[in-house]
């Protein structure tokens, strides 16, 4: 079982055996899990030990590997982006990505030999920004991530490919068109996504790219709504691109949030533009990943009571419960369906009925179809 901390493991361990064995044997799908946000600490306190740069590089990341020893605390989303830095310095060769992408693979697919311990998850859609640094082309970074992948059969694991705010558009469209590419080839690319820091970017310049995406047969998944700093405006830019699933959406409107959940009516007084923008079906209900530790410890909700996972579940939308990033959240798939089922004020008190309900609409959100 993965070492967790904070909200879920308070909740995981409020429950009886019988619970965890009941959460443990179901099948769950997890489709949100960023690759460099999920490497499992030990393969982190391994790859420093071999990491020799600059002095002040040094310091970077000996101060971030502390943070993450002892327990990351934020107090506000945007705490989370300065910890990247140091693990990119860390991961910034081939060599160091195969053995992260191969120990997230591991940690969330395999077991770990003792006959009472079940994987994580039964299917995996993995994400991870193509980088490129002094030692690797981004061709090459989704190359031998993709090797890694591909080790477990297509029904266990895919790659989405991530695209961040902060690029240029040059460098979005070489993410996108390799992606496309490798999908072109047979690899197992089944997805886009759009992440990164949500105060950056403007999304009107990348829908012609993730358009092209869709066009490609590719699924797509946006960050979305994730802060307050996240205009209307930006999020009718993201919808526009007919989404598959929304991750985040803490801060969708009331108006976005009633056309995805309930039927949606033209308004005559709407402008013809908005009216096009909102063209396609109100019955595409895009599937919401759900992150409740993510959530609790940005500090984007107060607790799981006033979470938006509620306004989903009474609108019978499709949400899957994802980790987001284990690595600082200290979480797992585990904690994270502990906390649907912990009574209140631990968890949600859902009942185990309404819990494997759950689980099966998130295989119903992978992009993969058999």
């Amino acid at each position: 079982m993965s070492e967790i901390a904070g909200p879920a493991a308070t909740a995981l361990s409020s429950l009886c055996p019988d619970d965890v064995i009941f959460l443990q044997s179901l099948p769950k799908a997890e489709l949100h899990a960023h690759l460099n946000g999920s490497i499992p600490i030990k393969t982190i306190l391994e790859l420093a030990q071999q990491y020799s740069p600059s002095s002040a590089q040094t310091i970077a990341v000996a101060d971030t590997i502390e943070k993450l020893k002892s327990g990351v605390i934020l107090n506000e989303i945007f705490d989370f982006f300065s910890l990247m830095p140091a693990i990119y310095a860390l991961t910034s060769t081939l060599e160091s990505v195969v053995i992260v992408t191969r120990a997230v693979l591991q940690s969330f697919l395999n077991t770990t030999g003792d006959s009472t311990e079940t994987p994580q998850c039964a299917y995996l859609e993995l994400r991870t920004t193509p980088r490129t640094t002094p030692h690797m082309t981004r061709e090459r970074y989704l190359t031998v991530v993709l090797d890694e992948v591909e080790m477990y059969p297509a029904t266990q694991a895919a790659l989405i490919v991530s695209v961040d705010r902060r690029m240029s558009d040059l460098d979005v469209e070489e993410c996108i068109s390799l992606a496309i590419k490798m999908k072109n080839r047979g690899r197992r690319v089944v997805g886009i996504d759009v992440c990164g820091d949500p105060r950056s970017g403007d999304m009107q310049s990348f829908t012609e790219h993730l358009s092209k995406a869709k066009g490609a047969g590719l699924g797509l998944t946006v960050h979305i709504a994730e802060s307050t700093n996240n205009t209307t405006e930006d999020s009718l830019a993201l919808l526009s691109c007919r989404p598959d699933r929304l991750g985040h959406a803490t801060f969708l409107s009331d108006e976005l949030k009633a056309f995805y959940c309930l039927r949606f009516v033209s308004d005559s007084s709407e402008s013809e533009e908005a009216k096009a923008q909102m063209s396609f079906r109100a019955d595409c209900k895009p599937c919401m990943e759900i992150y409740l530790s993510s959530n609790l410890l940005c500090k984007t909700v107060a607790s799981l009571d006033e979470h938006h996972i509620c306004y989903y579940l009474k609108n019978d939308h499709p949400i899957v419960i994802c980790t987001d990033d284990a690595l600082f959240f200290k979480t797992s798939c585990l904690g994270e369906y502990s906390l649907l089922l912990a009574q209140p004020p631990l968890g949600l008190g859902l009942s185990r009925d309404d819990v494997a309900r759950i689980a099966r609409m998130g295989y119903g959100c992978c992009i993969f179809r058999d």
